[in-house]
C-alpha cells in the first residue's frame, strides 16, 4: 500500500514540498543547535525545560485521544466511527513521532538516548514514560496498518488484533498519565505539585485531539473526496464539549485550592500566567487568549444548532486546538520554574533556533500524517461502499 503515497494531485504536491523545505530548514538549525549545544537556545540554568517539552507535553496528549475512537468503537460497537478508527490511530502514530523528536532535540547529544537504553532504572518516570510511549507507537502502527490492509482487501481483521486494540485503550491513558507523573513527582516544584494534574492532562488531551480530528475531517471532506459522516463528527464534537467543561472545571478547582490556601509557593505562579509576578509577563497576553478561546469554544459546542453548522464547528475546533496549545504548549512548563527555588525570577523566551527546530519537527509530523492519510483515502477510493457507514469489524 505504500505506493499509494506517491500518487497524489498538484496540491498534495506542493504540500509535500513544502514540508520538506520546512523539514530541511529546522534540521539545519538543528545541526547548529548540535554544534553549539542547548547554550543557543533560551533554556538555561533556572529553566532547563522549554519550547520543545511544552510541544512534548501537548503532543503526548493528541496521541492518548485515539482512544476516544477506539473505546466507543470497539468496545460499545458505536458503527460512526467505523470509517474514522484508523485515522485516529495514524494521528497517534504521527504525535508519538513527534514527541520522541521533540525529546531527542531537547537532550542536546543524540547519544544521551543510549543512558535510557542502555541503564535503564525501572524507579525512574522518565523510563516508563519511554516504555509507554514506544508500546503505544508500535500498537497503533501495528493495528492501523492491518485494520487498513483488512479494508482494501475488504475481509475480517485476523483475530490476534482485537487484543491488541482492547490493549490499546488502558496504554493510551497511561502515556498521558506517566507523562503527567513526570511532573507532579518533583517536590520542589509547587505548581506541579498537584494530585490533579494527569485528570487535567486526560481531559485536556480528549478535548483538544478530537477536535484536531474533527478539523481533519472538515479538510478531507472539502478537498480528500472523503466523508467521515456527519454523524461521527457530531458525536466527536459532543466529546470535545464534555472535555472542554471538565478541563475547565479541573483548572477552576485548582484555582480555588490555591488561593484559598494562601500559599504563596504556590500562588506565584499563577499570578505570573494571568497578572504578571514583579513587572514579568511575557505570558499574561497568552494565557488570557486561551481562557477566552477555551470559554469561546464551549458555546458553540454545548449550543446543537451551532455545532451543526460546519462553520461554527470548525471554528470552535480550532479555539480548543489552540487553547491547549497554549496552556499546555507554553503555560504549563515555564511557570513551573518561577519563581525559583531561590524565589528568583528568570523568564524563558525560545530562541528562534528553538522556534526552527520546533517548526521542523512539526513539519515532519504532519509529513507522516500526510503520507498515511494518503494511503488511506486512496485505499477507501478502492472500495465499493454504499451507505455512510463501512464497518471494520465485520
Amino acid at each position: 500500500m505504500l505506493e499509494k503515497a506517491l500518487k497524489g494531485k498538484h496540491g498534495y504536491w506542493i504540500w509535500i514540498a513544502v514540508l520538506f523545505i520546512v523539514i530541511t530548514v529546522g534540521f539545519s538549525f538543528y545541526l547548529r543547535q548540535l554544534d553549539y549545544g542547548l547554550g543557543v537556545t533560551g533554556m538555561s540554568r533556572d529553566v532547563s525545560w522549554g519550547l520543545y517539552i511544552a510541544q512534548f507535553t501537548f503532543l503526548v496528549g493528541i496521541a492518548a485521544s485515539a482512544v476516544m475512537l477506539v473505546l466507543p468503537y470497539y468496545l460499545h460497537d458505536y458503527k460512526a466511527f467505523g470509517k474514522i478508527t484508523v485515522l485516529g490511530e495514524f494521528l497517534a502514530v504521527a504525535a508519538v513521532f513527534m514527541c520522541i523528536l521533540f525529546v531527542f532535540v531537547d537532550l542536546g547529544q543524540p547519544s544521551r538516548v543510549m543512558n535510557v537504553l542502555l541503564h535503564p532504572r525501572p524507579t525512574s518516570i522518565l523510563f516508563w514514560d519511554m516504555v509507554v510511549l514506544i508500546g503505544y507507537l508500535l500498537i497503533n502502527i501495528v493495528t492501523g496498518w492491518v485494520i487498513l490492509s483488512c479494508t482494501r482487501k475488504e475481509i475480517p481483521p485476523p483475530g490476534w488484533v482485537k487484543p491488541l486494540i482492547y490493549l490499546s485503550i488502558p496504554w493510551a491513558i497511561s502515556i498521558h498519565t506517566v507523562t503527567a507523573f513526570i511532573y507532579a513527582g518533583l517536590p520542589g516544584r509547587s505548581f506541579w505539585l498537584t494530585a490533579i494534574m494527569a485528570p487535567r492532562f486526560l481531559a485536556s488531551a480528549f478535548a483538544s485531539g478530537p477536535a484536531l480530528l474533527i478539523v481533519v475531517c472538515l479538510l478531507l471532506r472539502r478537498w480528500g473526496n472523503f466523508d467521515a459522516g456527519e454523524k461521527a463528527i457530531q458525536a466527536l464534537a459532543k466529546i470535545v464539549a464534555y472535555a472542554l467543561a471538565v478541563s475547565i472545571f479541573f483548572v477552576l478547582v485548582e484555582l480555588f485550592t490555591v488561593f484559598y490556601s494562601g500559599l504563596p509557593e504556590h500562588e506565584a505562579p499563577f499570578f505570573y500566567l494571568f497578572a504578571g509576578l514583579e513587572g514579568h509577563k511575557n505570558l499574561v497576553t497568552w494565557m488570557w487568549a486561551s481562557t477566552i478561546l477555551a470559554f469561546g469554544a464551549l458555546i458553540p459546542l454545548i449550543v446543537a444548532p451551532l455545532r451543526r453548522r460546519t462553520g461554527w464547528l470548525a471554528l470552535a475546533c480550532v479555539a480548543v486546538f489552540v487553547a491547549f496549545w497554549i496552556e499546555k504548549g507554553l503555560g504549563l512548563i515555564i511557570p513551573g520554574f518561577i519563581p525559583s527555588p531561590l524565589e528568583t525570577i528568570t523568564e524563558y523566551s525560545p530562541t528562534g533556533t528553538e522556534i526552527a527546530i520546533t517548526l521542523g519537527v512539526w513539519s515532519a509530523g504532519l509529513l507522516i500524517l500526510t503520507l498515511l492519510y494518503q494511503i488511506f483515502i486512496a485505499v477507501r477510493s478502492e472500495l465499493h461502499v454504499t451507505g455512510d457507514t463501512f464497518d471494520m469489524k465485520r
